[in-house]
């Protein structure tokens, strides 16, 4: 089995981000925050805060009883995305970045001398150095394997600051530790089903024959599954994009129905600009409110004609908030928002589309072309619909980093694929500057390493 994948892993990277730039936090337990509330939940945690079992998705009041040090900080996502870019310039200073799968996330594809063992794991504490430089604090996990899964799970069997290789002798054995939830594509639903089918733990996965896997897959994703973890080299499957769609935390300010309106109004116009800047239409729309406590949540859903425009999917939303056959926000008596979400789905392409007949002439292309290009030269928000002032005034529904997805400062519109494509553009050019760049380095990189176990640890 050949190395050809090495996966870099930055460590609990929102955190280490701000302790990166406040030294004073690089000695506390930090975690970070969409709002400064009881009521959210941390989204990141740094490994002081972690040993206090405080980690994604603990509600802030509980992670203040775990560790009454800890130090709170309010998420700045076009900061993070800007170390992103930053820490990817370090990277492709040693290696060729083939894909990036989130903003913590990188694979070099390894070819050539760069799949011998000795020459994988120089070219890791390379790109280490490499971020060392760039960062004082920051540091990454690495793992090597054959392909990109095997090394994604090489990288999070030791954090931080990790280094481990898996080899065909190391497999399957190393992996029968990890629990069904380490291993990626592995959620609580899956875990369920193959449980269901008599595999309760990692050791039987490996066991089992691909047929076994495809049945509790219930489809050709278990015998992926069965190659991948045998290190087999797969090709990357097509994606088709599903639906578009933002969600909100509301501050205590806005926990009323006036707030909750506002920022549902902002969540969707983020939404519309992300649907026109991916050159697509939506025809349904779907609304949730949750409130505090344990209430029913408040839930309704549009189709339309297929369009991108703010103003027309602006004017659905209110036939929603406004039906008067239907309870009006804030929902049951007494009742406080809490978490808003909208989702814009049954996305199509307009070249595919036939038009629609009996809508009216289209009169707002022209109007959103204008706000998004005075937006994108002036600043996010520097033109929006008067429905938003509250949300603006009290700086809700921000720019957040999902981690599949790296969104531009200034628009939230990701251009990452735009980035990407020109990456491949130039890969073999890239390739063939690494293969010469690998010639001339100091002998001390290019000699074998002495045998050792599959992970190591590396303490730069």
């Amino acid at each position: 089995m050949t190395l050809r994948s090495l996966f870099v892993d930055f460590n609990s990277y929102f955190a280490s981000v701000e302790q990166e730039v406040q030294p004073a936090l690089r000695a506390r337990p930090v975690a970070v925050v969409p709002v400064l509330a009881e009521s959210t939940c941390c989204i990141a945690a740094s490994y002081s805060a972690k040993a206090f079992g405080v980690k994604t998705g603990t509600r802030v009041s509980d992670a203040r009883r775990l560790c009454p040090e800890l130090v709170l900080c309010l998420a700045r996502p076009a900061l993070y995305v800007e170390w992103h870019h930053r820490l990817l310039e370090a990277i492709g200073r040693v290696l060729p970045i083939s894909h990036v799968g989130s903003i913590d996330e990188v694979e070099c594809e390894l070819l050539g001398r760069e799949r011998q063992r000795a020459q994988a794991e120089a070219l890791a504490r390379a790109i280490k150095a490499e971020i060392a430089r760039e960062a004082e604090f920051m540091r990454c996990s690495i793992g090597i394997a054959a392909n990109a899964f095997l090394a994604k799970t090489a990288a999070d069997m030791r954090k931080p600051d990790g280094l481990t290789v898996l080899e065909a002798n190391d497999l399957p054995q190393a992996l029968h530790a990890l629990e069904l939830r380490d291993l990626c594509g592995i959620g609580a639903a899956l875990e369920q089903r193959l449980l269901r089918h008599g595999i309760r733990n990692v050791a039987a996965l490996c066991a089992a024959d691909a047929a076994a896997l495809r049945h509790a897959w219930g489809g050709v994703e278990g015998e992926r599954f069965h190659a991948l973890l045998r290190g087999e080299w797969l090709p990357s499957r097509p994606t088709t994009r599903s639906s578009v769609g933002h969600s909100h935390v509301l501050g205590p300010e806005l926990r009323n129905a006036q707030g909750a309106r506002a920022v549902l109004q902002k969540l969707l116009s983020k939404a519309a600009l992300r649907l026109r800047r991916l050159g697509l239409r939506a025809s349904a729309l779907a609304v949730r409110v949750r409130y505090t406590g344990e209430r029913p949540r408040w839930e309704r859903d549009a189709r339309f004609a297929a369009t991108a425009s703010t103003t027309t999917l602006l004017r659905e939303l209110r036939a929603l908030l406004d039906d008067p056959a239907q309870p009006a926000l804030p929902g049951p008596r007494g009742a406080r928002p809490l978490a808003l979400s909208v989702i814009l789905h049954h996305l199509s392409d307009p070249a595919d589309a036939a038009p629609d007949l009996f809508a009216a002439p289209a009169t707002t292309d022209a109007l959103d072309t204008t706000i998004d290009r005075i937006n994108a030269r002036f600043g996010h928000n520097t033109v929006y619909f008067g429905g938003l002032s509250a949300a603006i005034r009290h700086e809700a529904a921000p720019m957040r980093v999902p981690f599949n997805r790296i969104p531009d400062s200034a628009s939230e519109a990701t251009q990452h694929e735009l980035w990407l494509q020109s990456l491949n553009r130039f890969k073999v050019a890239g390739q063939q500057a690494h293969a010469a760049a690998a010639r001339a380095r100091p002998a001390k990189l290019r000699t074998p390493a002495a045998s050792g176990p599959a992970a190591t640890g590396d303490e730069t």
